[in-house]
């Protein structure tokens, strides 16, 4: 069956780096767009960046300040896997981080998205 594990986070001072991995298994992997998304104590789950299946994309959310410039999303289609790079962390970056995977090629919203992981957890303390 389809499975997304996330692994990587955890607790981290506000400047500091993490790097989540999603590991995939019981779908072709290669095409699939893959998405990060986060969701925060009381919020919305949101969009944080995606790498489409056709190699040609990556896209990160506009209105999540500086995303694009601190965060970077990379995918291995020999391993399965989706990396989500994160520098400079801040306090406003904790989460619950998701990785999920979608047939479009430019998929943002959470409707577009047909399987998730468990997420796994981000803390900056400042």
């Amino acid at each position: 069956q389809v499975q997304l594990v996330e692994s990587g986070g955890g607790l981290v001072q506000a400047g500091g780096s993490l790097r989540l991995s999603c590991a995939a298994s019981g779908f072709t992997f290669r095409r699939y767009t893959m998405g990060w998304f986060r969701q925060a104590p009381g919020k919305e789950r949101e969009f944080v960046a995606l790498n489409s299946w056709n190699g040609l994309n990556t896209y990160y959310a506009e209105y999540v300040e500086s995303v694009k410039g601190r965060f970077t999303i990379s995918r291995d289609n020999a391993k399965n896997t989706v990396d989500l790079q994160m520098n400079s962390l801040k306090p406003e970056d904790t989460a619950v981080y998701y990785c999920a995977a979608s047939q479009r090629v430019a998929a943002t919203t959470r409707n577009e998205y047909d399987a998730w992981g468990q997420g796994t957890q981000v803390t900056v303390f400042s």
